[in-house]
Formats: structure tokens, sequence, C-alpha cells
């Protein structure tokens, strides 16, 4: 984390070791790979609440990613709140007529067919929480002298994957909900100027009818995106 003044390297012995001989290394990898197949983005959620403690834990663990000089340029806000999930589904519906309307173009839109989404939003508010990811453009110091950030579209992206797979390592569902434009949250969310809404993750148990898109379970094959050099 970015303080002023502080600018000069000091090594620090590796803290923690989690290292493991080969084969038990590659046996947690087939699993936990075998485990990550399970998760799925889901729109339907079951009424039962979800304890905050365990959406902050989720949320602490997101926040250990790596970041750009170790600035940690994000903000994640959670809210449980009935009237403002409803307030957020409003505003998030109304950027979705304008874009289904048209302003996706045909191409966006048959793309986005078989996932069968719509202008309805029921997620936003059935689901017991919405996580709001925000990304820091620049960052204050204690006294308002405002300092870079670096790699803030990589960093985020990374910590909100950690996320995803806190939330799914919990047993919870999420879906990547992003509306566009998403101006609307910083003000709803009261965060200041310098921080940019990027995503938003309704999460919750998934409901007994629970669907995915069939199309979601086609995934690319090994050889399609790995490349290996011996």
């Amino acid at each position: 984390m970015y303080r002023k003044g502080e600018v000069h390297y000091q090594a620090l012995a590796l803290p923690d070791r989690v290292q493991k001989p080969d084969d038990q290394a590659l046996a947690d990898a087939l699993a936990f790979r075998d485990y990550m197949k399970k998760r799925h983005s889901v729109r339907q959620y079951a009424p039962r609440q979800v304890p905050e403690e365990i959406i902050t834990a989720c949320i602490e663990a997101a926040c250990t990613a790596p970041s750009g000089a170790n600035h940690q340029p994000w903000h994640f806000v959670a809210i449980a709140d009935p009237a403002m999930k409803a307030r957020i589904r409003e505003a998030a519906e109304e950027e979705e007529r304008a874009f289904y309307a048209g302003g996706a173009g045909d191409e966006w839109l048959a793309a986005l067919e078989p996932i069968g989404t719509g202008v309805d939003k029921p997620h936003l508010t059935d689901a017991p929480w919405l996580i709001v990811v925000f990304a820091q453009r620049f960052g204050l110091t204690e006294d308002g002298t405002r300092y870079k950030n670096y790699y803030v579209p990589e960093s985020v992206g990374i910590a909100t994957g950690m996320l995803i797979t806190a939330l799914h390592h919990a047993g919870l569902c999420c879906l990547e909900h992003t509306p566009n434009p998403m101006k609307f949250l910083g003000e709803m969310c009261g965060r200041p100027e310098q921080e940019k809404p990027m995503m938003i993750l309704p999460v919750g148990w998934p409901a007994e009818d629970a669907t995915v898109p069939e199309v979601a379970k086609r995934k690319k094959p090994r050889d399609q995106v790995l490349t290996v050099f011996r």
C-alpha cells in the first residue's frame, strides 16, 4: 500500500510457505480444476440469507491479490439493503433498455441470444447481496496529495477473479453483471470521483430451480487456450 515518504526497498523473508511435493501438487491442482468446473454464473437466487461475515471474508481474500506497485487500486461495496438494491436494479434496467433497443448493435445482441439475457434483472433484487467493484484511477495520501496508480484494470481484474473464486469456495453463486454505462453506481454508493465502477456481483445461494444456459457449459478445449514450449 502506498504511503507518502515510503520510497525505499526493504527485503522481507518469505513469511509463508505452502509448497508441497510434486505428486501432491498435481493431485491438488487437478482437484481444484475439477472443483472450479462446478462454478456457474447464476441468475436465480434462493431467499436464504448469507451472513455478512462470509461476504467480508471473501472480499478480504480478494484484497490479497497482487497489484501494480502494490497500490491495491480497488474498493468493494457490499449491499444488502433492499431499498438500495431496488434503486440499483431500476437504474441498471434503464441502461439495459437502451442497450437492447439498439445501443448494442445486431452482432452483440446475436452473441448474447444463447445466454438468454434481457432487460429485466430480477437477480439484482433477489440476491441477498450485491458487491459493486470499483477501480481507483488514482489515489490520495492522508493529506490529500494525489498519486498515480499503475496497471489498474489488470490489478482490479485479478482481485475480481479472486473474489469470484472465494465466493465459489464458500459455496455461493454470483453473476458478473456490467451495465453500460455504470456512472450511477459511484454516486449511489457514495464513492469519490476517482473511482470507476467496474462490475456488479449479485451473490447468494442458488434457487432450487436455478438454471444456466446450455452454451455456458461449452468451454474451449485445452489446445485452443494453452501453448507450451518445452
